[in-house]
């Protein structure tokens, strides 16, 4: 799907009658990510992680300030000391009495590092529900077992790895041989390695961004089939947000870094015990959802953003979760000059 946009469209004031809150945000929100991935794309292979993550999270918090919305940034870049933009409790949108009041996940760009080294996967991302929709996760790391539809309700995170690789091989009628898991790359994750690869099953390690590896493992044909180990927990719920649209499932457990993040999630009213499972609905309750993510590097799912002499082109996901949407969409953003045919090398 190709769509030819203008870059100054007029914003809308208010949902139009008879159109959803989702269906709406669904459009509005693509909008959001897009130009995050446009502005972040800039910078991609200069080696500066902060001006990525700046030119981003400037032009997401512009574009999120337009939406007819009440909007709460409930998972963002920080404490408001720690992040001038998108900190966690700051209000975005042209709100007014009578909008609806949302909760707001962003990351503006997963995998900062892999935009600055020219590397591939990295992408702009959020996820919006109804307030109280999305679980306030504390800047910590989480313990993520992430399936797909088929394998949903039968994985156990507390199992064994190969019961739960024995799982995923029956219900996608295959081999453990044939599955593959995403791992982070990282020293914690050396025992989950050799048990994943004892059991015959193949891993694709990754250095940072474990998000879109949870999209594809609930995308059939794929080839990715499962996510596992920790990674931040912010991460875990835009990760919830994304796979509940898709009809996957997550399973989480908090994995504290050091007793003062413990104290800090025990004060936001989060089980401080390491062992108490989070399921899909317990990450993301809500039952209207969107999620939207752009490239900003070309990765496994998403193209990266492509500069022409007339514009540039991205390519996103976006995805709702009452009225069960889940379209790419392919977009030329034509930004002045001369109009004629656009071609791409």
């Amino acid at each position: 799907m190709v769509e030819l946009l203008e870059r100054e469209l007029k914003m809308p004031t208010s949902i139009p009658d008879g159109v959803s809150v989702e269906r709406f945000l669904s459009r509005e929100i693509l909008g959001v990510v897009e130009s995050a991935a446009i502005e972040a794309a800039r910078f991609m292979g200069v080696g500066d992680r902060h001006a990525v993550d700046n030119a981003a999270t400037e032009a997401m918090r512009d574009q999120l300030n337009k939406i007819p919305m009440n909007g709460t940034i409930v998972i963002g870049e920080g404490e408001r000391d720690e992040a001038p933009m998108l900190y966690i409790g700051e209000k975005v949108g042209h709100g007014s009495p009578g909008l609806p009041e949302m909760d707001i996940a962003v990351d503006p760009v997963e995998g900062t590092n892999l935009v600055a080294n020219g590397l591939p996967n990295s992408i702009a991302t959020l996820a919006i529900s109804s307030k109280g929709g999305l679980f306030h996760a504390p800047d910590t790391y989480m313990r993520k077992l992430i399936v797909g539809p088929s394998s949903k309700g039968k994985v156990d995170i507390n199992a064994p790895v190969k019961y739960n690789l024995s799982v995923i091989a029956m219900s996608l009628e295959r081999n453990i041989e044939d599955i593959i898991v995403v791992i982070l790359d990282r020293p914690r994750h050396e025992d989950l390695i050799q048990e994943v690869r004892d059991c015959g099953a193949r891993i694709k390690l990754i250095t940072d961004g474990d998000v879109m590896p949870a999209i594809t493992s609930a995308l059939r044909g794929s080839g990715i089939h499962a996510v596992m180990g920790i990674g931040g927990a912010p991460e875990g719920v835009l990760a919830a947000a994304a796979v509940k649209c898709l009809g996957g499932e997550i399973q989480a457990q908090m994995r504290w870094r050091n007793e003062d993040d413990r104290k800090r999630g025990e004060s936001m009213g989060i089980d401080p015990s390491e062992e108490k499972v989070y399921l899909t609905d317990d990450l993301v309750p809500g039952d209207e959802i969107v999620f939207a993510a752009t490239g900003i590097t070309s990765g496994d799912t998403l193209t990266g953003v492509r500069y022409f002499g007339a514009g540039h082109r991205t390519h996103s996901i976006v995805m709702t979760y009452h009225s069960g949407m889940v379209r790419f969409v392919d977009t030329i953003h034509m930004t002045g000059g001369r109009r004629g045919p656009v071609k791409f090398h």
